[in-house]
């Protein structure tokens, strides 16, 4: 089929496919190409099920408008490929030339917003912590000290009995301590430094320190666009993140066949809105997946909160923190539970020469 507007057609702020009656990609728009993940030249010829799944949403939609020589819609649908997690997404088929069979099928992504409006929340909900914080790194750490003082006294001249009780008075102030000290981490609210470095780097590092402790028995999959330019923001509270995301799919794999999967690409037209009227793009995307046991559906849509974990033992912290910190760069972090495990997904600002940093 030929394309006059090859130009507006390729800016098409939405994912859209030209496909035949054997539902096969005749063409593709530029969005398109970084929705499924592959070039527009891989796409042509190829059938949708391919990338999307046969039993795809997608596919039944196609199939309805096929049957019924009409155009459907679609809405609040989830939409997953085979190389991205779930999203909601509004789906519109609709018929090019009734003969030949040619349908336009268009994907309108609802869930990014959603998002990123969740994101905004979810810092804010992780600001609150912070005046706590303070409280507690002041008005805790002085009784705490006395009370470890206190217990290695009694120690020295306890019996056997009582040295165990001391001890555990001891610990359990260590314990308290611990928590504390990672309180304190919501404290320092000061804008994100931006420097350019690279996402690659940060992330290696990341999975080097997992290797040698939490994540020792798992297996590492990296699947990195080598053509990534240097992400904007402080490399340092990035490594934090990784580790945390890290240590998270850790925690929720199997120790002997847990897999865990980095990945990184490059999604242009995606835009967030900070202070005020300021806008960040997002162009890069990382995706940490591991096959774990997924999160449980009744924390899902809070597992950024603080204090919500599907762990016992758990503060519900750590990704907490891992928003904040993402949100503070101008950048969305979001969840999606897959058919095995979960997937994190992060979305970041490229650096640019004409940043200035802030401190």
């Amino acid at each position: 089929m030929s394309f006059g507007y090859d130009q507006i057609w390729n800016n098409l702020p939405f994912p859209a496919l030209v496909v035949d009656r054997n539902q096969c990609v005749i063409h593709g728009n530029a969005t398109a190409e970084q929705f499924v993940q592959t070039s527009q030249k891989q796409m042509m010829g190829k059938p949708l099920a391919r990338f999307f799944g046969g039993n795809s949403v997608v596919i039944d939609t196609l199939q309805q408008a096929q049957v019924q020589k009409s155009s459907i819609a679609q809405y609040g649908v989830n939409l997953a490929t085979s190389r991205r997690a779930s999203l909601m997404c509004d789906l519109h088929v609709n018929f090019l030339d009734l003969e030949s069979g040619e349908m336009l099928l268009v994907i309108q992504p609802t869930g990014v917003a959603q998002k990123m409006n969740e994101s905004i929340t979810h810092s804010s909900a992780a600001r609150s912590v912070t005046a706590m914080a303070s409280m507690l790194a002041h008005e805790i750490r002085n009784p705490l000290a006395g009370i470890s003082g206190a217990a290695q006294l009694l120690a020295m001249d306890a019996n056997d009995g009582d040295v165990e009780l001391a001890e555990m008075i001891g610990q359990e102030a260590k314990r308290i301590g611990t928590l504390v000290d990672r309180f304190e981490h919501f404290s320092d609210d000061r804008p994100a430094v931006r420097n350019a470095f690279n996402i690659h780097d940060i992330l290696d590092r990341a999975v080097r320190a997992a290797s040698a402790g939490f994540g020792e028995s798992i297996r590492f999959k990296k699947e990195y666009d080598p053509s990534l330019p240097d992400a904007s923001g402080d490399s340092d509270q990035m490594l934090q993140v990784f580790q945390n995301l890290l240590k998270n799919a850790a925690e929720a794999v199997d120790p002997d066949r847990g897999v865990i999967r980095l990945r990184t690409s490059y999604q242009s037209g995606v835009k967030f809105a900070v202070s005020g009227a300021k806008r960040e793009t997002l162009p890069l995307q990382i995706q940490i997946q591991d096959n774990g046991k997924g999160i449980p559906a009744n924390i899902k849509d809070e597992i950024f909160e603080p204090f919500v974990s599907s762990k016992s033992n758990g503060t519900g912290l750590g990704l907490s923190l891992v928003s904040k910190i993402v949100t503070n760069h101008g950048g969305l972090v979001e969840c999606h539970n897959l058919e095995q495990g979960t997937a994190f997904t992060l979305r970041l600002p490229i650096w640019k020469s004409n940043n200035t940093e802030r401190t």
